[in-house]
């Protein structure tokens, strides 16, 4: 869809820039997923794609000013994605086509986030004339990209085929490619496979973990709809924003004139410190249910999985709440699987699919279960296995993909299972590396699911791929300073600890906030 953008280094001076956890340059795998595709990845096409992530992060000051308009607009793009049925791993697309800037210019004259040309972007419903320009709006502009990829998609049932198809179009996909990638979910990348795609991955590999990572910004981008005609100086002076600000976020309305009908206004302002911008709710989220005390802190952070959010007065009806930010719905009685999806209005093979679930399983009274497809990682690094939890228990938690938990953890059976496991929730565990087991309160009960085993069954059960490591004392326990520039990351690293386990020990939120002169307590290993 475009050849070169000309990308504006212009950003908003609402922004703090007064933190950054870029952390090390992260390397292209042999094997990753994309899109619920399995995508592998040869040693020669690896050293391609590394390449163009580290061009990405050579300059840290631009990759901050970068990752701070990701993070400011991500959750639209998610959320107009999610809803046209496109996976949102095509969301790293944005980036790579205009860095997220809403009035980039190519030189083949696309505009935009999303960098349409003013044909294709009336073929996706998108409004372009004197007055509105929705290729720079990214809410419109998202959805119309969301569109465009899924009617490709369509013809070659094939999501790395669709994306390719994004810049040479449908016609120059199909030539390329013909029909022999139609419908398969493992592909080969290698010096030969479209340089497009390659540049994707590149651009995939070097966000997927930056996204939602927070600097000590307190400011969100707010969606409000409006009613025209009416203009931005009235509308600042309803928000109080300043016009200038208003015209800086909302380059749709090209002459500050907003003509009859319904838009989205874009404004930045001030929140909470416990809000999370990656997360666009229309409810208070609901606070977990009090749990017992336990020994491990690493548990704390698990308690507040899954996070419920929405109408949760509804929550036993379809279309009310959210799961880790996943459509979802609670389950009102013990039933079957079959009138279970009778009432959530999805197909049960469809249900079955999206929860992990067996056929002939019971649905359990209480128990939460997704409408909306579960991810590939966690929004945390870890979690310690609890008495009576099973793989399919902790998947149904974090929202993880069971087969990606047993993936990066080299673990296939819940008789693997033992109470204390430290399992991965982001990255894969290498090969040959012990699984770390720390202390828990084997007294703990969880709530029992159609997968619970005894934790007695568990705790007898041992492999000989795991590791007991010390508890954390008074002996190894020190207090650490917090220095201008530090960040949680760069303060695990110095301790060789993880950024899940300081946050747990020191009680900070999943902002990942914290202030020069703060003292955090370290447990060294």
């Amino acid at each position: 869809m475009r050849i070169n953008t000309i990308l504006s280094f212009t950003f908003f001076v609402f922004i703090s820039v007064s933190s950054f956890a870029q952390g090390p340059i992260p390397q292209v795998p042999a094997e990753l997923e994309f899109a619920d595709m399995i995508i592998r990845i040869n040693p020669q096409a690896r050293r391609e794609i590394q390449l163009d992530v580290d061009a990405l992060y050579r300059n840290p000051a631009y990759f901050k000013v970068k990752l701070d308009r990701v993070n400011l607009y991500m959750p639209y793009v998610e959320r107009e994605l999610r809803a046209v049925g496109v996976p949102e791993d095509l969301k790293y697309l944005v980036i790579q086509e205009s860095g997220l800037i809403p009035d980039a210019v190519s030189t083949s004259n696309a505009v935009g986030f999303w960098q349409f040309k003013q044909g294709t972007a009336e073929e996706v419903f998108l409004r372009v004339d004197g007055q509105i320009d929705e290729r720079k709006n990214i809410a419109t502009s998202s959805r119309g990209a969301g569109l465009y990829l899924k009617k490709h998609n369509n013809s070659f049932d094939n999501w790395v085929c669709a994306l390719v198809s994004y810049q040479m179009g449908l016609g120059g996909a199909k030539s390329y490619f013909g029909n022999r990638y139609n419908g398969q979910r493992v592909m080969d990348i290698d010096r030969n496979s479209h340089w497009y795609f390659k540049k994707f991955l590149a651009h995939k590999i070097a966000f997927e973990n930056q996204v939602g990572i927070l600097t000590s910004s307190s400011q969100r981008l707010v969606e409000t709809k409006i009613q025209g005609p009416t203009n931005l100086s009235t509308l600042a002076k309803k928000y109080q924003v300043s016009e200038e600000h208003l015209k800086e976020m909302n380059k749709w309305t090209s002459n500050g004139r907003i003509p009859s009908g319904t838009f989205s206004l874009f404004y930045i302002e001030e929140v909470n410190p416990d809000y999370q911008p990656a997360v666009i709710k229309t409810e208070p989220e609901s606070k977990p249910a009090p749990t017992k005390p336990t020994n491990s802190t690493e548990t704390k952070t698990s308690s507040a999985f899954p996070k419920i959010a929405g109408n949760t007065n509804k929550a036993t009806q379809p279309n009310q709440i959210t799961i880790n930010n996943l459509d979802g719905v609670q389950a009102a009685k013990t039933t079957s699987l079959e009138q279970f999806a009778d009432q959530v209005g999805i197909k049960e093979r469809k249900l079955r699919r999206l929860n992990d679930l067996d056929p002939n399983e019971r649905v359990e009274a209480g128990n939460y279960y997704y409408t909306q497809k579960k991810k590939p990682r966690a929004v945390v690094e870890t979690h310690v296995v609890q008495p009576g939890e099973t793989l399919w228990s902790i998947s149904q938690k974090y929202g993880i993909k069971l087969s990606s938990l047993k993936a990066k953890n080299r673990i296939r059976k819940d008789r693997d299972l033992k109470a204390g496991m430290v399992l991965n929730l982001q990255e894969h565990r290498k090969r040959g590396k012990d699984i770390q087991i720390v202390p828990v309160n084997q007294n703990r009960s969880v709530a029992q699911n159609p997968r619970s085993v005894p934790a007695s069954t568990q705790a007898s059960k041992t492999t000989n791929s795991v590791k007991q490591t010390p508890p954390t004392s008074a002996a190894n326990q020190l207090i650490h300073t917090v220095s201008p520039g530090e960040t949680l990351y760069s303060i695990s690293r110095k301790y060789g600890v993880s950024v899940d386990q300081i946050k747990n020990w020191n009680q900070i939120g999943s902002q990942n906030i914290i202030s020069v002169g703060q003292k955090l307590t370290i447990f060294k290993p």
